[in-house]
């Protein structure tokens, strides 16, 4: 069955469909209750009762692909059950969480119609069994995931406590000068801890567009940043690729200069590093060696996670700000305010 398989926990926009299949086959399992579904009437699992048709019949006229769609997505529901059905518990388990978006509306009411078309009380009862195996198991990966996203919240606050995050008034950069030390030696312990996976990454980001579109906490929206660059920084610094035996590559090596450095300070390091100012590393040297830890990265991390988003954007905003450190150099562009305040010290 095609079906959208999980790559660790869900985020909580993926959830979705499936928080709402839990509320509805929760109803549709009772035995009392009749659920409605369009103009069909479809009993529950212990219900008993067959689909009637409410009110006056209306014929569709529908083109033959969508037809032959709809009987597609059928046959592979239906194989998705028997898959389930002839699964052990260990089996199950697996199939649930490898397939966790399958469980919407489609597949229970699915399931709830070959409930009711079985022929015998014994293929009824396993039916019904199996549902509540599954429900048990969906809710038991939902709970989890819920407890993720908490911890993942309690992880950022510890990190943006030492900039005063938990105050009324947001000011960056902090008042205190060691407060970023001490963000940075709580990423280090969280990290060795194991808890900057991706859930905690897809909170930060979360975090981050809900105070992009408040628009009216510039102190939060920074401090988020501040700590994706924290992570960055950390992550690619665990490798470095600046010696191929005893050489020593020069622009590998100024490029893990600047990725370690905060980044208020790669202006004055991009000055003093790149041939256009007072070093001898050209633009050209540095672009390549940045292209190639790109490479490198979507290599070696899972595609579309945040880990690899996070990653590649970071070293893509280095190459954007040695590309207009150049322009400014080169005199082909004015330098802004910006260029001044991030090379003062």
């Amino acid at each position: 069955m095609s079906t959208t398989t999980l790559a660790g926990a869900p985020s909580t926009c993926r959830l979705c469909s499936c928080l709402v299949s839990l509320s509805y086959r929760n109803k549709m399992l009772r035995r009392s209750d009749v659920l409605t579904y369009g103009s069909v009437k479809q009993a529950s699992f212990s219900s008993g009762r067959v689909i009637r048709w409410k009110g006056r019949r209306t014929f569709v006229c529908a083109v033959k692909q969508d037809a032959e769609e709809s009987f597609k997505k059928t046959v592979e529901v239906d194989m998705f059950i028997d898959t389930l059905r002839h699964a052990n518990p260990a089996e199950l388990q697996k199939l649930v969480v490898e397939n966790i978006l399958a469980f919407n509306e489609s597949f229970w009411i699915r399931l709830a119609a070959r409930s009711d078309t079985c022929k015998s009380e014994d293929d009824k009862k396993d039916y019904e069994e199996l549902a509540a195996s599954l429900m048990i198991l969906v809710d038991r990966i939902v709970h989890n995931t819920k407890e993720k996203i908490e911890t993942a919240t309690d992880v950022l606050k510890a990190i943006l406590k030492p900039v005063g995050a938990e105050e009324e008034e947001l000011i960056w950069p902090p008042r205190d000068p060691k407060a970023i030390e001490l963000m940075e030696k709580e990423i280090l312990l969280r990290e060795q801890e194991g808890q900057l996976d991706e859930g905690f990454l897809a909170e930060v980001n979360a975090q981050l567009r809900q105070a992009k579109e408040d628009s009216d906490k510039p102190g939060l929206e920074a401090m988020l940043q501040k700590v994706l660059q924290l992570y960055a920084a950390r992550a690619l610094s665990k490798r470095s690729y600046a010696k191929k035996g005893q050489e020593v590559i020069k622009a590998e090596q100024f490029l893990e200069s600047i990725i370690k450095a905060p980044e208020e300070a790669w202006n004055r390091l991009l000055i003093d590093g790149l041939t256009i100012g007072k070093g001898d590393v050209t633009p050209e040297e540095l672009y390549a060696v940045i292209n190639k830890r790109i490479e490198r990265t979507l290599i070696r991390t899972e595609g579309g996670s945040y880990q690899q988003r996070v990653l590649t954007e970071y070293l893509k905003g280095i190459q954007s700000r040695a590309e207009e450190i150049v322009q400014v150099l080169q005199g082909t562009k004015k330098p802004g305010s910006w260029l001044y305040k991030k090379t003062a010290h």
